[in-house]
Parts: C-alpha cells; structure tokens; sequence
C-alpha cells in the first residue's frame, strides 16, 4: 500500500525532532540540514510504499528485494550515519571503518534519540536508544572511537536523563574524551 501523507508526517515529525535535539546541544545548523534526502523521490517514494508506521519503512523494502534502495540513496548521502565513514584503508588496502567528525557523531545522537521517540511513542523511555544501540553493538561495522563515543553518551542518556547529556555535549563542542574507567554497557 502506498502511504505518503503518513510517511511524510513520520520522517518530518522525526526531522523536527532531531532539530529540536541538536538546538539544545548546541548544534542546530547539523540539525536543520538532518535528512533533506528522505524527501528526494529516490527516498520518499520507497518509503512510502513500505510504510509501516513502527519502523524503519527500509526494513520492508529489504525483507522484499534483499536491499533497500532508499538506504543505499541515504546512507552515501548523509554523514550522521556510520556507515557513510568507510573507506579503504592506505595499508592493508581493505575497507575500514574511519572515525566520525565530531559534529556528525552528536548529530548521530541525536538522530537516534529521536527515531527512537518517534517509533516507541508513549512507550519511549530514555534507555531504548542504549537498548536499540547494543542489540547490534557486536555486528556493527563502525570505528572503535564513534562507538565508545556514542555508547558512552547513549549511556549517559539512560543514566541521568535528556537535560544532563544534552548539557555535557552542549559544554563540550569539539569534543571529548571517553573517561577511561567507563567499560561500556
């Protein structure tokens, strides 16, 4: 079935969202510019047509083709996610994962904060953005630093709430060192 109105309001309710995050971070510029590509028709029209309302509408288009187009469009296009960091690595020549610019690491963050709110609704909580981050921690291809990183602020979120770590990252604008007795979840 074929949904743009919904589909439309979803990734523009999570836009906001996301713009919402960064401002109070103190990145608002990462987040006005936060996924203009899921409106392109490349994007919006899989996303329409696989819509389902409580996740990604990728996750449909991949169980039917094997690949989702719209992912392939979105993740080249867009740096606040850590797939668009791999490249081939100048000694052993294989691809590898590169560690993120700071400001698309915290606007990955955000984007996380809010895809969570948008499809847990009432049911959100501030720990199921950690939660969703390590169902997929071990099969994860992203750079050792991105993914202390973002564990690390993923972790602060669950533990001391949204005011509290969007103060630390607002605090700490270009960037940060991971305490070192902090072992991950």
């Amino acid at each position: 079935m074929f949904h743009p109105i919904k589909h439309f309001n979803t990734i523009t309710k999570h836009r906001h969202a996301v713009i919402k995050h960064a401002a109070k971070c103190g990145f608002l510029f990462q987040g006005l510019m936060h996924d203009m590509s899921k409106y392109y028709p490349a994007e919006f029209l899989a996303g329409a047509k696989n819509y389902l309302g409580t996740r990604s509408p990728n996750d449909k288009e991949r169980k039917d083709k094997g690949y989702s187009s719209a992912w392939m469009h979105h993740k080249g296009r867009n740096k606040h996610h850590f797939e668009y960091w791999m490249d081939y690595d100048p000694q052993t020549h294989i691809m590898s994962p590169v560690k993120m610019p700071y400001r698309y690491l915290i606007e990955m963050f955000c984007d996380r904060v809010a895809a969570s709110k948008i499809y847990q609704g009432n049911n959100y909580s501030e720990k199921d953005p950690l939660e969703y981050f390590m169902k997929a921690k071990k099969r994860r291809i992203i750079h050792p630093e991105t993914s202390i990183q973002l564990e690390y602020l993923l972790t602060m979120l669950a533990e001391k709430g949204e005011k509290e770590t969007f103060g630390f990252i607002k605090s700490h604008k270009k960037g940060f060192d991971v305490p070192k007795d902090f072992a991950g979840a």
